[in-house]
């Protein structure tokens, strides 16, 4: 499952592509990852809130639905363990994942300056 995840984020992110290490190393530290063959999404939840650390959907199947269904799952698993919140961080460049973010709910409460090699993290979160 790992190889296949390296595989999938290196088409999401070319220039900055995770391992197999990377993965199970997250898994191991108590993060949650849903993945398909076109789709992985990473969280990880404490006490009532939660934190996206990543999501991707490979090029050629984007704009079909797979993110927004992927953070409903997120969502609904989050509920049930009883979160009430959702944090991630975004590139302020990154606006496709921005539109994502925001069109299902997500709301901008900060910024980490130059967070992603000199390019604004823009810190959003939904209260769920």
């Amino acid at each position: 499952m790992y190889t296949e995840l390296e595989n999938l984020h290196k088409s999401c992110f070319p220039n900055k592509p995770w391992s197999a290490s990377d993965f199970a190393d997250l898994k191991k530290s108590g993060c949650d990852i849903i993945a398909s063959q076109n789709g992985f999404i990473v969280w990880r939840v404490v006490a009532d809130e939660a934190e996206i650390i990543t999501i991707g959907v490979h090029p050629d199947a984007r704009k079909n639905g797979i993110a927004c269904a992927m953070l409903t799952l997120v969502e609904s698993d989050v509920k049930k363990r009883g979160g009430k919140k959702i944090f991630l961080e975004v590139a302020e460049n990154n606006i496709p994942a921005r539109r994502l973010y925001e069109t299902n709910g997500y709301s901008q409460i900060g910024i980490r300056p130059k967070y992603y090699d000199g390019i604004d993290a823009i810190m959003m979160e939904k209260v769920l």
